[in-house]
């Protein structure tokens, strides 16, 4: 994974996925931050500026499988993403939107496959992307704390071959859908779960490790 910016959220989205044990470069064209970030980030760090192709490729873009732009400037998001797709074929390019008036700019012309402007949510999203996580919260709606979690069934889930009557779900946690084979699916008790189902679970109380631990383990 190339980080292209060193901001709080850049480094946020680092810290996080090196924690996961994956292949993480952070770039930024300020000097003392990166001098700093090198001492204290566990993410490879790379001075310049991630427009730059001869940067992004000594950052490895060229074996990368995912980009995300997080620059403080639409401008240089747009322009890393495009590069990233069209120049050195990265599979999947996150953004950050920091104008709302330019999202519309964030598109698939432009390289872009996920634009978002909640840093919660693109840290979810790049976890979601890289696999690094089958379990995922999305999103958390207003002020109730409600919250929408993912979790994806592989062959070591636990809960594959069972019925959603098996399972003891958390107080205040329903299923929400099935996603199968793209499809979604409204599941009853008797519904039973496959490899590759991806579950959408709303609640108000149970945690990512909560969802992880009924499903997975």
């Amino acid at each position: 994974v190339i980080v292209a910016g060193a901001g709080r959220l850049g480094v946020e989205i680092a810290d996080a996925l090196t924690a996961e044990h994956n292949d993480v470069t952070v770039i930024d064209n300020n000097r003392l931050l990166t001098e700093r970030l090198t001492g204290t980030c566990n993410a490879r760090i790379v001075f310049g500026d991630a427009a730059n192709p001869l940067v992004l490729e000594e950052a490895g873009a060229l074996k990368a499988d995912v980009l995300v732009a997080t620059a403080g400037e639409d401008q240089v998001n747009l322009v890393v993403s495009l590069l990233a797709k069209r120049h050195f074929d990265i599979p999947r390019v996150a953004a950050r939107v920091n104008d709302p008036e330019n999202y519309w700019l964030f598109t698939e012309e432009w390289g872009v496959d996920v634009a978002v402007s909640a840093s919660a949510t693109l840290l979810s999203l790049i976890r979601e992307a890289t696999s690094v996580a089958d379990t995922v919260g999305l999103i958390t709606l207003g002020r109730s704390g409600v919250g929408l979690i993912e979790t994806t069934l592989t062959e070591g889930s636990t809960a594959v071959g069972k019925t959603l009557a098996d399972l003891t779900m958390p107080a205040g946690t329903v299923i929400a859908t099935v996603l199968r084979a793209g499809q979604p699916k409204v599941p009853g008790g008797s519904f039973q779960l496959e490899i590759g189902d991806e579950i959408l679970i709303v609640s108000e109380a149970a945690t990512e490790a909560d969802i992880h631990h009924l499903f997975q383990h």
